[in-house]
């Protein structure tokens, strides 16, 4: 460890442009002296500091309103604090109390951090809300998201708000997880893109992100959250452990999350080797791991890994987990005086989160700006900027005859219905309460449009989770009156810690399976029996089974929670003001059975040699009565106009492993409108000594063409990103031949290469 900090404070000198700077007032603390180093900064104070002092700089209070500061902290400052329940003004007034608490109550002035849920905005009400998570990874548009989280990281940055506990790198490959919904897909390079994006975003205004949940937390075994997640070594490096690898390497985030999980058996936040060997050996991590709400204390109540509460603390310290969310650090006190633990872990800890707060610049400047607070928070920019990613999110599975943009010339009225239909959904982790009234609903996005021009009538039908199907007939009704059907179906999911209810998606809320929960297909078979055009809108946070849907609809919509203005994000594409972009950032399954389909499976797990796939008509093998490929593949997503790949050339073909490989696209727009393409590059390594993916997304880019123009796209990919690990568990790049594929989806290449690394 003595290694690691020479190697990271002369990071931290270089940086700070402090070369030894001595105090200049000997009456005045050098840890005080504001153009000090860092690295001499963190030492005066820490060895200024009581064992009692050190300890709570390793934990979390929560905060109150004003008028409780003195009840809640008694003169002790913390490592961090949160506050889940005020809106955005409040908040603010608090935190600027606090951090005067902080530096005049306190024996030593000591700031804390404030630390707040960011994946959708910030969670304090009355703050933008922001497509989620999904949604943003379905833009395929990085530089949307680092605009979306530079707004978002304005509005913390008045607040008073440090730092923000995402963004989720987890990779969403067990759709029965209910959290899917937070990440940003199933794609490592996917999720590293828009992960450093993200960061990078918050970074602007000074604000540490925490890049969640180290790792592997994201495929539990059947699909419940916190259970052990399966695999071996390379699993875990070639998979798991890419997002953030990538993340830390190119943003330095001063926090990282562990998970309250497992890997292949071991309980990540009592494990030394991924904490400390694997996190800052290999990655390069120099800031202080924050544990996830229970990560510590779970070491003894769910993973049974030790005995005691105070075993479980000690673990969890020596093994790197540098802050306690809970209560399980406040036994280390006692530990050191009976000499079970060395004191030597608890210095090391704190250094982390001193050098954390010096960098943040939280001893010299650690407030926000309350009387800004009104002018930034959810302003007109901010919500104008949630519609944008909003647009470019929202995915067009099927368009059966161009039904859609609707010509409204030619419809008199709609029925508009579904449980999903008058209700926004902005999933887990957003203020919001479990009655979301704060955003525009499909309906009332449709009413924005049409106006006065076309009758709406409108029927739930049934509702998103139970099999009550007493509203049906009112919804038929409703269809056979009108000229056109738009029926809005889905999951549901609000933030947990607000008391949801009856949510099919979300933290803690797991699916056993993925066919549309409750009545909802037998709504969408009713409404398919009237005879009229049905478009389906699905508002979901995770991909469903959907294959009656696919064949009987005449146009599927996808929208992941889409923020606060979803709904006329909706009704505008479905009247064609705006052209959708959106592509899949998850693969849809056929059923459940079907899952896992993500698209960069192995050669051997799909197709070669032996499918065969059958149906109920005539049953065959692999699966008996169907296929295993995804209904939609990864990638996919139709737009209002045509594109044509005219060209696709390399300037080489031989590589050395130090090279990049260069490829340009001309892609034509064949419309008649303006629309954005998604060109994608994928690689697939044609012999190879350890078995690598069919196919793996190693580029891609977003770009709007106009009608009946050509633009040439050019991609890039070094080719250390073709490497393997093998089977010494060493990453290379191994000579030999490497398919270059370019299109538009997964499952539609235009174009083949071969290229060879030497």
């Amino acid at each position: 460890m003595k290694k690691f900090f020479l190697g990271f404070t002369s990071i931290v000198l270089i940086t700070t442009a402090s070369f030894g700077a001595v105090n200049k007032d000997p009456d005045k603390p050098l840890y005080k002296e504001k153009n000090a180093a860092i690295k001499d900064r963190v030492e005066d104070l820490l060895k200024r500091m009581t064992l009692k002092e050190k300890i709570a700089q390793l934990q979390n209070r929560a905060s109150g309103k004003s008028d409780e500061i003195e009840n809640i902290f008694k003169g002790e400052s913390y490592g961090c604090t949160h506050e889940m329940s005020m809106n955005a003004t409040d908040c603010a007034e608090m935190y600027q109390k606090l951090q005067a608490y902080m530096l005049t109550k306190t024996r030593l002035g000591i700031p804390i951090l404030t630390a707040a849920e960011g994946i959708e905005g910030i969670l304090q009400n009355n703050c933008t809300l922001f497509p989620q998570a999904l949604a943003q990874g379905s833009t395929f548009n990085p530089a949307l998201i680092g605009r979306m989280t530079t707004a978002a990281g304005e509005e913390a940055k008045v607040i008073g708000i440090h730092q923000i506990l995402s963004p989720v790198l987890d990779i969403a490959r067990e759709l029965r997880w209910g959290r899917v919904e937070e990440t940003f897909g199933e794609d490592p390079y996917l999720i590293a893109q828009m992960g450093v994006a993200f960061v990078n975003g918050y970074q602007k205004y000074n604000i540490t992100c925490t890049p969640k949940h180290f790792m592997a937390h994201g495929s539990p075994s059947g699909g419940l959250n916190c259970a052990n997640v399966s695999g071996g070594e390379r699993e875990l490096r070639s998979l798991y452990m890419y997002p953030f690898k990538r993340v830390i390497a190119e943003t330095n985030p001063w926090s990282i999350m562990s998970c309250y999980s497992s890997y292949d058996g071991v309980a990540l936040s009592g494990s030394h080797y991924y904490m400390t060997d694997i996190l800052r050996g290999e990655l390069g991590f120099k800031g202080y791991v924050y544990s996830d709400w229970g990560s510590v204390d779970r070491l003894q109540t769910f993973h049974h890994a030790v005995d005691t509460q105070e075993d479980a603390a000690r673990m969890s310290l020596i093994a790197g987990v540098d802050f306690d969310v809970d209560g399980a650090y406040g036994t280390l006190e006692k530990m050191v005086g009976n000499g079970k633990l060395d004191l030597k872990f608890i210095d090391q800890a704190v250094r982390r989160v001193l050098t954390a707060k010096f960098t943040l610049g939280l001893f010299d400047n650690s407030y926000g700006d309350p009387a800004k607070v009104a002018k930034v928070v959810r302003n007109a920019d901010h919500i104008a900027l949630s519609k944008e990613v909003a647009d470019e999110s929202a995915v067009l599975l099927k368009n059966n005859n161009n039904i859609l943009p609707l010509n409204l010339s030619k419809i008199q009225s709609i029925a508009v219905i579904g449980p999903n239909s008058d209700q926004t959904v902005f999933g887990d982790y957003a203020w919001t309460n479990r009655d979301t009234k704060e955003g525009v609903s499909l309906l009332q996005g449709l009413e924005e449009v049409v106006g006065d021009k076309i009758i709406l009538r409108h029927a739930e039908g049934c509702d998103w989770w139970s099999q009550n199907k007493a509203g049906i007939p009112e919804a038929v009704k409703a269809a056979e009156a009108s000229d056109l059907v738009i029926v809005a179906i889905g999951t549901r999911s609000t933030f947990l810690g607000r008391s949801p209810q009856n949510s099919t998606a979300g933290e803690g809320f797991d699916l056993s399976s993925l066919e549309l929960p409750g009545a909802q297909e037998d709504l969408l078979k009713a409404i398919k029996a009237t005879g009229k055009p049905m478009v389906v809108v699905f508002i979901a946070g995770k991909p469903l089974a959907m294959p009656w849907v696919k064949d009987n609809a005449d146009a599927v919509l996808v929208q992941w929670y889409g923020g606060e203005k979803q709904g006329r994000t909706l009704a505008d594409i479905l009247t064609g003001s705006i052209n959708p972009s959106g592509r899949l950032n998850v693969s849809f399954p056929r059923s459940t059975g079907n899952s896992p389909s993500y698209y960069n499976h192995f050669i051997t797990d799909r197709n070669e040699p032996f499918d065969r796939p059958g149906s109920p008509e005539e049953p065959k093998g692999h699966y008996i009565f169907d296929k295993p490929d995804p209904l939609w593949d990864f990638g996919y997503g139709l737009s209002y106009t045509t594109f044509k790949y005219q060209s696709c050339t390399l300037k080489d073909s031989v590589f050395s492993p130090t090279g990049t490989i260069k490829v340009d696209v001309e892609v034509e727009n064949t419309g008649i409108r303006d629309g954005k393409e998604v060109v994608q590059l994928y690689v697939r390594d044609k012999v190879s000594s350890v078995a690598t993916p069919v196919q793996q997304l190693k580029a891609f880019k977003k770009e709007l063409i106009k009608a009946g123009k050509r633009t040439k796209i050019t991609l890039e990919v070094p080719v250390s990103e073709l490497g393997l690990y093998n089977d010494k568990m060493q990453y290379v790049v191994e000579p030999g031949e490497f398919d270059i594929q370019v299109g538009s989806a997964a499952d539609n290449i235009y174009f083949h290469k071969t290229i060879t690394v030497k």
